[in-house]
């Protein structure tokens, strides 16, 4: 409430407030109608009821309710049945597990209670198959996977199945409730809120179910305060309006002031769950992390020299707009010509492990370095996994990689948030361009570190001293502490595993085939 306000005091009718005020008024009575008393007080008693209700479902041993509809010889897990039986009764749940724990099936498992159907589930563009397939071998749920952005008439299923890019298209149909659930995987694409095109469309979708459930192992890509925008098409009271949410947790108009009480406080509403593998007894090895330096080609990166001293003097001297179009133009460039001045040393350094018969994923971003990698790298037929790719061909390529036909996966950095199968060929990536955002790292990692992974995961990085790796480097670190803290609050950081014994093994082996004999650093 505005300090100054005055006079007559309305408050919303919903349970946590009624549950408030109830508290309040033992030491600060206020009048108020018998009808609105009435209100308060069944208001308490229902809150006070889903919290037993809550507080019983999140003890270690609680028994999930059982699940009729499940395909023979399919279970849901008790860790998963928890999280079910939270989403049912709070109404609403942002689930962040960590990535291989099976937040897929865990839907699935939620959407065999009758009063979840019919059901909406979005989905990033390339995971619409991926999504029918584990519903329909998990349960018996039919599907129907929607076909482009103009509405027509839809057929029967229990599970309709939105890409977020067709969600605009759609948007006039979201306001009769004919979809009783709703659940956005990888949540994280709808950080900037109303704003898109698919946030307002996601958010009309979102109202008009009773059942809401957020999928992501990463909520927060960037700076802490996009958990407001998520938290908008679960529960939009939770956190607060805007400006409420300002006043209370941010810093400045992007970062939280104190991510672990943040993170403490969606625990404590019951609003967020998370498990780790360690939690339900995946005990995996840790990451091994590898960062290493490599030289740049000097000439890429003279060649943008002028431009790029254009564009720093108008980021610091220009108008507005134009420090933020040539902000925006500095940080494409210099990625650019970084990722191309150290694209054939990453080639070289991931021939090393592909000389092994190593499988190997390769990350970029940009065109032109991929054009290189797959110039150097020819002789070893990789797979492409980009934005270029159609669904068709990237599901060719997981298939040659999973199957044995090629060692080298190119993938995009963002291309591979929710993917599953790699794990089944594939222990070892490369991360041949940076990006903004450190849990897009983890994202990828998560592919490769999940159930059906036989061996240790090593993620290297190959990072130069020059361009925008260094700066990047350093943002990365303030974003990393920002939603560690929000999504793990009173995890203590561990300490990052790094080994090179194996990588410089290969190394040796390499260089001795070639008959040289220069010591390896």
């Amino acid at each position: 409430m505005p300090k100054a306000q005055t006079g007559t005091f309305q408050f919303p009718c919903d349970k946590l407030h009624c549950a408030d005020l109830a508290w309040f008024l033992q030491r600060y009575p206020m009048s108020m109608s018998h009808d609105d008393q009435l209100s308060l007080e069944d208001g308490r008693v229902q809150f006070e009821h889903n919290q037993a209700e809550m507080e019983a479902i999140l003890r270690p041993d609680y028994q999930p309710s059982a699940r009729t509809g499940l395909r023979e010889g399919q279970v849901v897990r008790p860790y998963q049945g928890q999280a079910v039986d939270l989403c049912l009764s709070r109404g609403s749940l942002l689930l962040g597990d960590d990535v291989g724990l099976g937040k897929t099936y865990t839907t699935a498992a939620m959407l065999l209670d009758p009063a979840t159907l019919p059901a909406a589930v979005v989905m990033q563009t390339h995971l619409q198959d991926q999504w029918r397939e584990k519903i329909e071998t998990f349960t018996t749920l039919t599907t129907h996977k929607i076909k482009g952005t103009k509405p027509y008439d839809l057929p029967l299923a229990d599970v309709y199945l939105f890409r977020y890019s067709q969600l605009l298209g759609w948007i006039d149909t979201f306001d009769d409730g004919f979809f009783k659930a709703v659940a956005f995987d990888e949540i994280q694409e709808l950080r900037r809120g109303e704003e898109s095109g698919k946030g307002e469309a996601a958010k009309k979708l979102a109202d008009a179910a009773q059942f809401k459930l957020g999928l992501s192992a990463t909520p927060i890509y960037n700076y802490g305060a996009e958990i407001w925008n998520v938290m908008q098409f679960l529960d939009d009271a939770v956190l607060g309006n805007w400006g409420d949410f300002q006043r209370e947790w941010l810093k400045d108009h992007r970062q939280v002031n104190d991510p672990e009480a943040l993170g403490s406080y969606l625990r404590e509403q019951n609003i967020m769950l998370r498990r780790t593998k360690r939690d339900v007894g995946q005990q995996m090895p840790p990451i091994n992390t590898i960062v290493e330096r490599i030289e740049s080609n000097d000439e890429a990166l003279a060649s943008i020299d002028d431009l790029a001293r254009q564009l720093a003097l108008k980021t610091t001297t220009g108008t507005f707009m134009e420090r933020g179009r040539a902000g925006r133009e500095l940080d494409l460039l210099v990625r650019h010509a970084t990722g191309v001045a150290k694209a054939k040393n990453v080639a070289r350094y991931a021939r090393i492990l592909l000389e092994a018969d190593m499988p190997v994923l390769l990350m970029g971003w940009h065109r032109d370095v991929y054009d290189i990698w797959l110039d150097e790298l020819a002789e070893y037929a990789p797979a492409m996994y980009t934005g270029s790719e159609t669904d068709k061909q990237k599901r060719e390529s997981v298939r040659r990689l999973v199957q044995g036909e090629t060692n080298l996966f190119i993938m995009s950095l963002r291309s591979g948030a929710g993917l599953d199968g790699l794990q089944h060929r594939c222990s070892t990536v490369i991360f041949g361009e940076l990006d903004w955002s450190p849990k897009v790292h983890e994202q990828i990692i998560g592919r490769l570190d999940r159930e059906g992974q036989q061996e240790q995961v090593t993620a290297i990085y190959l990072n130069t001293d020059e361009g925008s790796d260094p700066p990047m480097v350093e943002v990365l670190g303030v974003k990393a502490s920002q939603s560690s803290a929000i999504v793990d609050p009173g995890r203590q950081l561990a300490n990052r595993h790094s080994d090179k014994t194996r990588i410089q093994a290969l190394a040796e082996r390499f260089l001795a085939s070639r008959g040289n004999k220069k010591e390896v650093a």
